[in-house]
């Protein structure tokens, strides 16, 4: 691979940890177990990623994830305790794929690597806190499953066609860009309707009894 469809695929893998951090791990282990990501010479050290252990914490890791993402308000306390550790996590990942021998790259890799994850979970725990809003109980099951389906899409395609991986992580970054300026633009609105319709409708003032 070269320069660009290795930073295509660490941005791809950035922004998908953001969203699947476990999923993205897991994946790229299996990817690399069966040679399906062929890596340079400088990044052979990420077969770390294909150790039998690595890919059993991420196998728990997807599924703990896969669970708690379907349940309602579970999925917000999921994400909000994976805040720092999604965009650790990508950033590592794009740091692993850089050539450790160019240390100005790296530190660009971990940045923007972390700048990405930290983005997607951001558009990803802002939509999570819309739908628990609402009172229908399917949504959240409904949206997780197609967060499952789209990384696993996204990751086979970045994987299987590196030179793809750099369009995937630029309209992955404007798509969350765009969700999150959308919906809390939303969720501002909803609390200003929620603030005027209680003004409206103040609580009854107590009977009084009748003077003596």
């Amino acid at each position: 691979m070269g320069i660009v469809e290795i930073l295509g695929v660490a941005g791809s893998l950035s922004l998908l940890a953001g969203w699947r951090l476990y999923l993205t791990v897991l994946a790229t282990g299996i990817a690399m177990h069966f040679g399906w990501l062929p890596l340079p010479e400088h990044l052979q050290a990420l077969q770390v990623f294909a150790n039998p252990w690595v890919l059993g914490v991420a196998a728990a890791g997807t599924v703990a994830e896969f669970l708690a993402d379907k349940i309602a308000w579970v999925d917000s306390a999921w994400d909000g305790s994976h805040s720092i550790i999604r965009p650790l996590g990508g950033a590592l990942l794009a740091l692993a794929l850089v050539d450790a021998s160019d240390p100005a790259w790296q530190v660009v890799a971990f940045l923007l690597g972390g700048g990405g994850a930290l983005l997607s979970h951001g558009a990803k725990a802002t939509t999570r806190a819309v739908i628990n809003v609402s009172p229908e109980p399917y949504s959240n099951a409904v949206v997780s499953t197609g967060e499952d389906i789209a990384t696993g899409g996204l990751l086979a395609l970045a994987i299987a066609f590196p030179p793809l991986a750099i369009a995937i992580a630029i309209l992955m970054a404007i798509a969350a860009v765009i969700v999150i300026i959308a919906l809390r633009r939303l969720l501002r609105n909803m609390k200003a309707g929620m603030k005027k319709m209680l003004a409206a409708d103040p609580s009854p003032a107590p009977d009084l009894p009748p003077p003596a």
